[in-house]
């Protein structure tokens, strides 16, 4: 089997959320219908390069020539709240599209990866606020002399797909040619169909005849055993050095740097993994982690730099198939259950396996295996039908021992190939001669020192009539409990019993607006439980009652215990049970059963299907007397009822510039994959509103199914004509502006949208489409209304990590060594020209603490450095779930757990068992995906995914 895991990404499919029957008054006194949303979709699937253009069904197709604007923000026109005509929206929509596309170049500038390139805000400026020190980073400056580079085409005949047994040809190649026909020099190759060389070589189109040894892994099946393969290589001249732009430059320094690691370690993606690099551990089930490091070369304001990060990555182990099968199932003399056969199919579809029955190696790559044994599968070979089996004992004189086993399969739909399961079995960048002597790289030795600022943690406001009505965390977190007054502390003296009375008088803090719980109740699933539930329960309201929550002591039928294999049944009759009339269950505790598995289908149920809020816990917490616990539980209890833990003092007091000073709602969105290997499984999308302007602490979530692997957001803004009312308005940003102007009497003055889960390579199609949307649902409430909008990537998958540059200093570390919470960089390792920075702001637990990268692709509320960081770092501290500052801001993190919420409802379709519902779409080529289950409205008005 090959050594390396794998797993896919990428179809297409949408969902229709409903929304109110009417939408409210963007105007005094006006009004306006909004239907219910749509089917349909919106733009095409663009390139994933940085530069590259998905245009918008909505947009116009032609480019325009206008740079991001820094203009005043637009007003809102005090204008009729009927929907907007179609000239009023395309108008928008060019104004949008002039702001976000590229003008042309001038000429003293390099000119973009493509013509209908992106061009970003520049920034601002730099932070000044928070105090001043140095840290340390995993980049490592490049210096460079100077050379002519010359880029030349390779082709290879017959063609191979391995970058490996490429590399193995070119580097036999310049093993034989190097002091003859190229001249002495030595090429960097990029592993597909690039030689890039310090200069010309003396020729500018040569054709070249290499072999390899028989030993080695065949790329295709034609080869004949026991004979060398030969290969026909032609070298081209594709273009001189004066055509380079600076993206293709270090493009050309990347393949040098990558040369000699490629071919000593094992490549995935930009990293690069050996047994060599480190100790190797076993995750079990025949799968094996190796140790290794990522690399990449980035323009930065120091100039290049050199990202290294320490990486590891699981491998499957080189043993059979056979052997593999065994970690599922012991006994290989009987044909697989079906869960275990699925189970099996995930784990190996998309691994390259080795063959050696034909007397020599072959390499394939599994697409799934058969429903049936091996003995009982059929194929047609020269017009004869015969069994697996029977073919390899006619063919290859074989007789296969695990007939009973489903047979693996390869090749194309239309040419399906059947295998038995039993056929198969850190750098010197300056001591390497290619990088220092033949391309004058210089890499710096060391750590950079980058100078960085630690901005202060926010006053944090509770509600007036507690102990203590604001508190200022400390190292990135506070408590609620363990705040002794004189009295306690006099007590203590007194060497009073620390009991479960004593806590009452410990409780100093009280939720800024408690929730209101009159009708609960509780279901234990667990066997394990019997009188410890209702003590559970007790000390759970008790909590919730101090921290300042009106939960009524009485649930409204007796606490029980539920058969754990009728979970569904005993929901639907406890739902009934609670139905009174005027009055809903506002609240189901949960314990979950002992065997794991069940959370995703209590969540379904409740959510979907019976319009419960729950709050699910471990049975191992049911007979925890730990006051932490019940606090971080009442803090989730709160949310999930209306409630708000706590807010930013200075948001209250209305001291936030551009977003107290004026109604502001701020996104966060987020886009889930599925897991490697789980091909016909929706991406979710998740967004989530703020609803509590000025407080901006309680979020409102939708969530949508959508093609597989699809990273722009389709359901935005959708649109549909219906024959009746005609063009009907939908989407998941118009129904959250909807929303936001329900809960505060105000609309959105401005917009402020988090954008979690976009990589460099789509900054420009997901900004081009995600823009667009948000632009044709804002004028779809009003016609003219465009409140201005600042829209950030937040990037948490980056490989850039800050150390503190002196460990021993308490001041400049946290408990755990690593740089202070609120910890920001903005300079030096940051982009050279654009709006971004890395921010701290959260105390790391274990390990080396991530800095969570920022980036501005858009920003029309012109916000300085300063705002957006303070901005970004005090909403740190608003997360709903804990009593300390989070690593990403709560919107997107927010959005995060509703996708993952929603990933749930599915869970029993996709899973090892289960069918996805799928349809094979033959005019596109892909599955329709099936929507997800609709969220009851009284779930989605509260902070459910928390």
């Amino acid at each position: 089997m090959s050594r390396r895991g794998g797993g896919g990404r990428r179809p297409d499919s949408r969902r229709d959320q409903p929304t109110q029957a009417r939408a409210p008054s963007f105007q005094r006194g006006g009004g306006g219908a909004a239907g219910p949303r749509g089917r349909g979709r919106q733009g095409h699937r663009g390139g994933a390069g940085r530069g590259s253009h998905s245009g918008s069904g909505a947009a116009p197709s032609s480019p325009h020539t206008a740079s991001t604007s820094t203009e005043p923000a637009p007003s809102s026109p005090s204008v009729s709240a009927s929907a907007p005509s179609s000239s009023s929206v395309s108008t928008l929509v060019e104004e949008t599209e002039q702001k976000l596309t590229l003008a042309a170049p001038a000429a003293a500038t390099l000119p973009p990866s493509s013509s209908r390139a992106v061009r970003l805000p520049v920034r601002p400026g730099f932070g000044t606020r928070g105090r001043k020190c140095v840290v340390r980073a995993n980049h490592f400056m490049v210096q460079l002399a100077k050379r002519d580079i010359h880029h030349y085409d390779v082709s290879i005949d017959p063609e191979v797909t391995s970058q490996k047994i490429n590399r193995q040809i070119i580097s036999q190649l310049i093993n034989l040619y190097r002091l003859t026909n190229l001249g002495e020099r030595i090429p960097a190759y990029d592993g597909m169909k690039s030689i890039y060389t310090a200069g010309p070589l003396p020729f500018e189109s040569k054709e070249f005849i290499i072999t390899l040894p028989d030993s080695d892994p065949r790329p295709s099946s034609s080869a004949s055993p026991g004979t060398e393969r030969q290969f026909r290589v032609v070298i081209r001249l594709a273009s001189q050095p004066y055509v380079y732009t600076l993206q293709k430059f270090i493009q050309v320094l990347d393949v040098v740097l990558r040369a000699a690691p490629s071919e000593k370690h094992t490549v995935v993606g930009r990293s690069f993994f050996s047994t060599d690099l480190g100790p190797m551990g076993q995750l079990g089930d025949g799968i094996e982690y190796w140790r290794g490091y990522f690399q990449s070369l980035r323009p930065t304001q120091f100039g290049l730099s050199l990202n290294i990060d320490v990486s590891a990555s699981s491998f499957y182990k080189p043993i059979l198939v056979t052997e593999f099968v065994q970690y599922y199932c012991s006994d290989l003399s009987r044909p697989l259950s079906d869960q275990v056969r699925l189970k099996v199919k995930k784990a190996l579809k998309g691994i390259k396996v080795v063959l050696r029955h034909m007397g020599y190696n072959l390499s394939c790559k599994i697409t799934g295996i058969t429903s049936q044994p091996m003995s009982q599968v059929m194929f047609t070979c020269d017009n004869e039908t015969r069994s697996v089996v029977q073919y390899f004992l006619e063919k290859h004189k074989i007789a296969l021992q695990f007939t009973s086993l489903p047979a693996l399969e390869a090749g194309t739909e239309e040419r399906r190939i059947y295998l038995p399961m039993e056929m198969a079995r850190e750098n010197a960048y300056n001591e390497d001669t290619l990088v220092n002597r033949e391309f004058g790289i210089q890499v710096v030795d060391g750590l950079t020192s980058v100078n960085a600022r630690i901005l202060p943690a926010p006053m944090l406001k509770y509600h007036e009539t507690g102990q203590e009505a604001s508190v200022n965390p400390d190292f990135g977190q506070w408590n609620m409990i363990n705040k002794l007054n004189p009295l306690c502390l006099l007590k203590e003296k007194l060497l009073f019993v620390y009991t479960e009375l004593f806590c009452v008088i410990l409780v100093v803090q009280k939720m800024f607006n408690g929730g209101r719980v009159e009708v609960w109740t509780c279901m234990n699933f667990s066997t394990c439980l019997n009188q410890d539930v209702i003590g559970f329960c007790q000390r759970l309201v008790d909590m919730c009652n101090r921290k300042g929550m009106v939960f009524n002591r009485r649930p409204v039928i007796p606490i029980s215990s539920y058969n754990p294999y009728q979970i569904e049944k005993a929901l639907v009759d406890v739902h009934n049970k609670t139905t009174q009339p005027g009055k809903q269950l506002q609240l189901l505790i949960i314990i979950l059963p002992d065997v794991r598995g069940s959370y995703g289908r209590i969540k379904r149920v409740c959510e979907t299907e019976l319009g419960i809020v729950s709050q699910c816990c471990q049975p191992k917490h049911a007979s925890s007397r730990n006051m932490q616990y019940f606090e971080n539980v009442a803090l989730k209890i709160n949310v999930k009822v209306g409630g708000r833990n706590t807010v930013l003092d200075d948001a209250v007091q209305k001291r936030i510039p551009l977003v107290t000073d004026r109604p502001t709602i701020i996104f966060g969105a987020d886009v889930t994959h599925p897991q490697p290997g789980e091909d016909s499984s929706p991406s979710i999308v998740a967004v989530v509103a703020s609803m509590d302007w000025p407080e901006v602490t309680k979020y409102r979530g939708l969530v949508s199914a959508q093609a597989h692997n699809e990273e722009i957001i389709q359901d935005l803004y959708k649109s549909i004509q219906d024959p009746q009312r005609g063009l009907v308005h939908g989407g998941m940003i118009r129904e959250l502006l909807i929303a936001f102007k329900i809960s505060t009497n105000r609309k959105p003055e401005s917009i402020i949208f988090y954008r979690d889960g976009v990589s460099e390579g789509q900054f420009s199609q997901v900004l081009l489409h995600e823009m667009n949307a948000i632009r044709l649902a804002c004028a779809s409430l009003e016609e003219g209304y465009a409140p201005p909008v600042t829209f950030v990537v937040v990037q948490k998958r980056h490989h850039t990590r800050l150390f503190p540059a002196e460990h021993n200093r308490r001041d400049l570390t946290d408990r755990s060594g690593n740089i202070l919470p609120g910890t920001v960089v903005d300079t030096q390792i940051c982009h050279p020209t654009e709006f971004d920075f890395y921010l701290n702001s959260h105390a790391g637990i274990q390990g080396t603490s991530r800095p969570t990268h920022y980036h501005v692709l858009f920003d029309e509320n012109r916000f300085t450095a300063d705002g957006l960081q303070v901005l970004t770092n005090n909403l740190c501290y608003t997360y709903a779930r804990c009593t300390r500052s989070v690593s990403i801001v709560p919107p997107a993190y927010y959005a995060h757990l509703a996708a993952f919420r929603a990933r749930f409802y599915i869970e029993d379709e996709t899973s090892a068992g289960g069918s996805t519902g799928g349809t094979r779409s033959t005019a596109e080529g892909s599955l329709a995906i099936r929507p997800l289950p609709v969220i009851k409205d009284n779930v989605k008005d509260v902070m459910f995914y928390c």
